[in-house]
């Protein structure tokens, strides 16, 4: 996607065919900085510290990971060691236990001295493959807002979106905000209100960058606006992303999800989630009692960043000193509550039977 008129990845291998560059996104979107990952143990870093965030992003990070400690050491302890450290940095996102597992049993099943190669190869497929997920998912989507254009007749739709589910959660395209991206350059008229999504306000800095790069319409919002917007019908559907999703398709996502589709559901507003199959647990069913959710450290609630008048980046405190806080990262929105999953095979409902249907080879 375009970035001050170039195009990225948000991941790509050195020409040394070893390191691996990464956008660093804690520095969004006051400054563009890219961040080298040059061993398994600076990937485990990029994750936990979310220089690289996003479900789909995680899982290739991790990938090349593994790459990386497969280079430095090819032995079956050391590749264990590395697939502990590097699942111990996020725990909610499931597409890092997905690709750990497909790149660990590749290389157990191959002799040492092949497994770096192998390793490397393996993780570029695996964001070759997101990037088509993505797209694919963005061309689903998009008959979805090319529909509610219709019915408004002309006038933009508005759309709803939680966090950053675009290309900078992903390798390129992004998922909730794929479609919106295939239907803007489509010419379907839209815009987009951007939820800030506190504490790290991903929304406001990362979602209003890319689409402010990509010319889209949209404005930055609180996060407790979106029901208002809707009693006064001014959202026409929300799509957002997902973290993970169980075989019944509840849907986990960044904390707040949950009260926008619950406000959706009161008001009638369509409620999507876009998401690659990578991004499924079929093991589990109940999103509620079964998905581990992250709690991040309380600074993230206690201080904010911004860019002052004079252009410096600084970090100020919001609460008052000795004021406890608590920080969970994602909620789960159960499926009733969605009206659709957009995913790479289309659109099915959020049932288990829905999902089975579209994902037959994958159910079972």
């Amino acid at each position: 996607m375009r970035i001050n008129g170039q195009d990225f990845q948000t991941i790509w291998l050195d020409a040394d065919g070893r390191r691996v560059h990464v956008i660093d996104q804690t520095r969004l979107p006051h400054r563009f900085e890219t961040s080298t990952l040059a061993t398994m143990d600076d990937a485990a870093k990029a994750i936990r510290d979310m220089i690289v965030r996003g479900a789909p992003l995680i899982g290739v990070t991790g990938a090349y990971g593994l790459a990386l400690a497969a280079a430095a050491d090819p032995a079956d302890a050391a590749i264990a060691a590395a697939c502990e450290t590097l699942l111990a940095t996020r725990p909610t996102a499931v597409n890092l236990r997905w690709a750990l597992d497909r790149v660990q049993a590749l290389l157990l099943s191959a002799a040492p001295a092949e497994r770096a190669a192998l390793a490397y190869a393996e993780a570029g497929r695996i964001a070759d493959e997101d990037v088509a997920c993505c797209a694919a998912i963005g061309d689903h989507g998009a008959a979805l807002i090319r529909a509610a254009a219709e019915r408004r007749r002309g006038e933009p739709v508005n759309i709803l979106t939680h966090c950053n589910a675009g290309w900078l959660a992903t390798v390129d395209w992004g998922t909730a905000l794929a479609p919106i991206y295939k239907a803007a350059r489509a010419g379907a008229p839209l815009h987009v209100w951007v939820d800030e999504t506190r504490p790290r306000n991903q929304g406001a800095s990362l979602t209003a960058f890319e689409l402010l790069s990509e010319g889209v319409p949209h404005t930055v919002i609180a996060d407790n606006a979106g029901g208002h917007l809707m009693q006064h019908g001014l959202v026409d559907l929300v799509i957002v992303g997902t973290d993970r999703t169980t075989r019944s398709g509840d849907v986990c996502n960044k904390i707040g999800t949950y009260l926008k589709a619950l406000a959706a559901h009161d008001n009638g507003v369509p409620f999507y989630v876009a998401l690659p199959s990578s991004t499924i647990d079929w093991r589990i069913a109940d999103g509620v009692a079964e998905i581990p959710i992250e709690e991040r450290g309380p600074r993230e609630v206690t201080h904010i960043s911004g860019r002052t008048a004079e252009g410096a980046v600084a970090e100020v405190q919001v609460t008052p000193e000795g004021s406890p806080a608590r920080n969970w990262a994602f909620d789960v929105t159960p499926g009733r509550y969605v009206t659709g999953l957009i995913t790479e095979r289309g659109v099915c409902a959020a049932t288990e039977s829905g999902l089975s249907e579209l994902f037959p080879d994958l159910a079972g």
